[in-house]
């Protein structure tokens, strides 16, 4: 869309729709894998949901828990700098949280399952997807 000049990422009322529109229909294939991942047979060891089902044996307090940051920290020392750190992408276009509830509720009227959204843009039918975008960005 970029590329035929129908959005401007320059714009932040047009990054804030497509980086808020990209993450609920990205969360959508997140929870379809983990739940497929937790449904499937692990050679040796049995099905995730299974081994689940009778609750964790071993609690582990959280002080032998790294916080976040000294987790990414270990993780950048033995995997290297590939993490990205997080920064802000567009800015939140609405004047209150009322004018964005209204907002999300007139797009989740017009979008009401972005599942079929992410299903057809997943297998490259990228049209509702664009669709949507068009759509959050004219009601921001």
């Amino acid at each position: 869309m970029v590329d035929q000049e129908a959005l401007d990422m320059e714009d932040g009322l047009t990054r804030y729709c497509v980086s808020n529109l990209t993450c609920e229909i990205s969360q959508i294939g997140v929870q379809r894998f983990v739940q497929a991942w937790n449904s499937h047979n692990i050679l040796g060891k049995g099905i995730p949901n299974l081994l689940a089902r009778d609750g964790c044996k071993s609690r582990i307090s959280e002080q032998l828990l790294p916080r976040a940051s000294e987790a990414a920290e270990l993780y950048r020392q033995e995997m290297g700098n590939s993490l990205t750190t997080p920064s802000a992408f567009g800015i939140d276009p609405f004047q209150s949280e009322e004018d964005k509830i209204r907002a999300e509720t007139e797009f989740n009227s017009l979008y009401c399952d972005l599942r079929n959204v992410f299903n057809y843009t997943v297998n490259e039918h990228y049209r509702y997807y664009q669709d949507c975008v068009t759509g959050y960005g004219v009601l921001g």
